[in-house]
């Protein structure tokens, strides 16, 4: 058995190492890959042989998996596969398995790092000091007391919920099969878009919720709102986010991911925008998060050479 790990995983190479020896005891021979590429020929050339294939979210599609025959397993270091053949795979057999969980703790203090930049105006405040201004125009705003919104109540969304209660918000939420965590007020989608201050998105990307927040969901949002995604691009219309932003709709918003993986290009509708904080897609990417998701994606490995496939997608 071949296992390729076909680009860097955001762990040291001697860790990553070490943890593979750790769960897979030698049971398969690893090539490993520390540089990420992303055209079909040079994936075809790394993965052809592969009998498991580990990568992030490196966009893996059918030209890339039809070229490599002997694929049996995909262990996938990343809680979304949107950016995987899914439909291949499975008339392949190919057993594809995510990254579930390791990113419960990051994702959510990075949400509330971008709440906090938004409502004490961090990044001006900081500029201000370097040219030498005070805090004229700068007066920030408090999170007690303010109606915060979650849409997706997963496990990150109920970690962000618990966050934002300790802030002393009053928490809504929204997901589409029920549930009833503790302290949180879970209503329809609408209800929470016109009642919350804060709107935090945490749901995967698919097909019901690829521009699930549009013109019409920004237009029930208050004035004084703001929309935090670091979710899946794709789930918001970043057009109508622009266009809501520009035309004071919204307060500000806050964007992790876009339609497309970073760098993204300076034109972008978003970037153009006022009162928007944009990262490079870090929401996830924490030193302690990287080390857990590389446990997984061998703990995967793991469990589908003997027998007890887990995280199967």
């Amino acid at each position: 058995m071949k296992l390729v790990i076909i680009e860097p995983l955001g762990v040291e190479k001697e860790k990553l190492q070490g943890l593979a020896q750790e769960k897979l005891g030698g049971k398969v021979e690893i090539v490993y890959y520390d540089t990420r590429v992303t055209d079909t020929k040079t994936l075809v050339e790394r993965a052809k042989d592969a009998d498991i294939l580990a990568f992030s979210n490196l966009p893996f599609k059918k030209e890339v998996l039809e070229n490599c025959p002997d694929l049996k397993m995909i262990s996938v270091a990343f809680t979304g596969v949107d950016h995987v053949a899914m439909d291949y795979c499975r008339e392949r057999g190919i057993l594809v398995s995510n990254c579930a969980g390791y990113s419960n703790t990051a994702v959510p203090e990075l949400v509330f790092g971008m709440v906090l930049s938004l409502y004490r105006s961090i990044v001006a405040c900081n500029q201000a000091v370097r040219e030498g201004k005070d805090k004229t125009g700068l007066i920030g705003l408090e999170l007690e007391g303010k109606k915060f919104g979650i849409i997706g109540m997963g496990a990150i969304g109920t970690r962000t919920a618990q966050l934002a209660a300790a802030f002393g918000c009053q928490v809504y939420g929204y997901n589409r099969s029920p549930k009833s965590p503790d302290g949180v007020i879970m209503t329809d989608m609408e209800t929470l878009l016109k009642e919350c201050d804060i709107v935090s998105l945490h749901v995967p990307l698919t097909e019901q919720t690829k521009g699930l927040i549009g013109e019409e969901q920004l237009r029930l949002m208050k004035p004084g709102a703001v929309l935090i995604n670091t979710a899946r691009g794709p789930v918001v219309d970043s057009n109508a986010l622009a266009a809501a932003l520009k035309e004071g709709r919204l307060a500000g918003a806050a964007v992790d991911v876009f339609e497309t993986e970073p760098p993204i290009s300076p034109e972008h509708p978003l970037l153009q925008a006022p009162n928007l904080l944009a990262t490079p897609h870090v929401a996830f990417a924490t030193k302690e998060a990287l080390y857990k998701r590389a446990v997984i994606v061998f703990e995967n490995i793991s469990g589908y050479l003997e027998g007890r496939p887990q995280n199967v997608m």
